[in-house]
């Protein structure tokens, strides 16, 4: 069951998901769904459990256990049906993850309230989220689980989707071009949002403009009449909106600290839990808390006062409503460690990262406070992935962002990192490792009280686990922005 779906009210009606789906029947039609579930781990009864095959397993052996959690029904191809119908009501279909794709563009025509999509090589998850709260404050809103974002997890998002919701937000990612074009294409949206371009999945694309173009296919699917919202910052700007143009938005609107936007950032202002942001949007000043710390974050809140404009939102309450903006986990969570009877900051940034991030988690390292005026500001680094043939060096090249911020030590893991623990200036570099399980305990050890670190990589790196450490060694008083 999902979120949106309370007090026992279902999402689809039997014959409403059978119609779509395309499916023969074995068995007794399921009388209602209540959500819509590809992991046995986190179904709950009267789910429609649609048997996925992924690159690691196949929905088909876990048919079984649906059922014992209360499934409703599973769609299953055809090669398996006999040998499952023992367990319950099946749908079978030629393919079960099409077969999920038509029912999320099903969910998509009932649906009459608003669609944003959301793209972009950084902050995608937390603009999700900060958006998500603002439009929630003024109706019923569904948006993307965590990072559901890919072939599976935006038609998951879209089949969930509630008929009466008055908002829907869609986070839409890629490592490729021509994959977020069908599934915008899908969303549908009325407002296409692309937070930033940055050097991401150069491995895949080759340059930055191949990254830009992949980036504006999410214009591709918007309907008639819809906004287009893009950085102005960026040197692809012109590219971006050339594109926007070209895939027919009738509205394109900019945002960043660049003179003209229709969302400029005039000040920020770090705090202890958050920040002080004044703006000018569409012409209007305003001066708002941000619940959520960094700089990046408090420029992407502009584009989410653009996107609550564009959908009918008043600004300044959805200016208010960003003071209960939180940093999702792994991507500039704060945790309170206790240690000694003192306390340390942990920043966790572990979720992903490229050189754009990484510059932006360095400067919120450098901006937030020590528990102790004899603590230290301490940065864990692993490799950056997917960079393509010139990885090496824009791993180096942070040493340049490091000397010219208040960062007192900085430990690397990866290979590719040790090109920054070799270019660091004397007295900032730490220790390093070409894998994390070689240190990890070490790394853990560095921290003490007044500390504050920030610990960042991308996922292959597995920097999760450090966080992990820390945590359970030393008892989190509490978690700042737990997303």
């Amino acid at each position: 069951m999902t979120d949106d779906v309370k007090n026992g009210a279902p999402l689809w009606s039997g014959l409403e998901s059978i119609v779509p789906l395309n499916a023969r029947i074995v068995g007794s039609t399921a009388l209602v769904v209540r959500g819509v579930s590809i992991d046995t781990r986190t179904l709950q009864p009267g789910d429609l459990f649609f048997a996925i095959r992924g690159d690691a397993n196949d929905g088909h052996a876990f048919v079984e256990q649906a059922f014992a959690k209360g499934a409703a029904a599973a769609v299953v191809d055809e090669a398996h049906a006999d040998a499952l119908k023992k367990f319950g009501t099946l749908y079978v279909v030629h393919d079960v993850l099409r077969a999920m794709e038509d029912l999320g563009r099903a969910a998509r025509r009932r649906m009459t309230g608003v669609v944003c999509a959301i793209t972009g090589s950084v902050g995608k998850t937390s603009t999700k989220e900060m958006l998500k709260g603002v439009l929630s404050a003024a109706g019923k809103t569904h948006a993307s689980v965590a990072s559901y974002n890919n072939h599976w997890g935006v038609p998951l998002t879209l089949s969930r989707m509630p008929a009466d919701a008055s908002f829907a937000i869609f986070e839409i990612g890629m490592n490729h071009s021509n994959e977020i074009r069908p599934l915008t294409k899908m969303v549908n949206p009325h407002v296409a949002l692309i937070t930033a371009i940055a050097p991401v999945h150069l491995e895949n694309l080759g340059t930055i403009e191949a990254i830009a173009d992949a980036k504006a296919e999410i214009f591709e699917g918007l309907e008639a009449g819809g906004v287009a919202i893009i950085p102005r910052d960026t040197p692809h700007y012109v590219r971006l909106d050339t594109s926007a143009r070209g895939a027919g938005a009738d509205t394109i609107l900019s945002f960043g600290e660049t003179a003209g936007a229709d969302a400029q950032l005039i000040s920020f202002e770090p705090q202890a839990e958050g920040s002080l942001v004044s703006a000018e949007v569409m012409g209007e000043q305003l001066t708002y808390r941000l619940g959520a710390p960094g700089r990046h974050l408090a420029q992407n809140s502009l584009a989410i006062l653009l996107c609550a404009r564009a959908v009918g939102v008043d600004m300044v309450e959805a200016a208010h409503q960003l003071q209960f903006a939180t940093a999702p986990q792994g991507r500039g969570q704060q945790i309170t460690l206790e240690i000694d009877g003192a306390s340390a900051t942990l920043i966790d940034e572990s979720y992903n990262a490229n050189p754009v991030s990484m510059r932006a988690a360095l400067t919120l390292l450098s901006q937030t406070p020590m528990p102790a005026i004899f603590g230290r500001r301490m940065a864990m680094l692993g490799d950056m992935l997917e960079l393509g043939p010139d990885e090496i060096k824009l791993h180096a090249d942070l040493a340049d962002v490091i000397a010219g911020l208040p960062v007192d030590l900085v430990h690397t893991v990866g290979p590719r990192m040790k090109a920054l623990h070799e270019a660091l200036p004397a007295g900032k570099a730490g220790l390093h490792a070409d894998k994390v399980t070689d240190i990890l305990e070490t790394l853990v050890d560095q921290v003490v009280a007044g500390d504050v670190v920030m610990i960042k990589g991308s996922n292959g790196i597995r920097m999760g686990s450090v966080v992990q450490a820390l945590k359970d060694r030393h008892a989190p008083q509490q978690n700042k922005g737990e997303g």
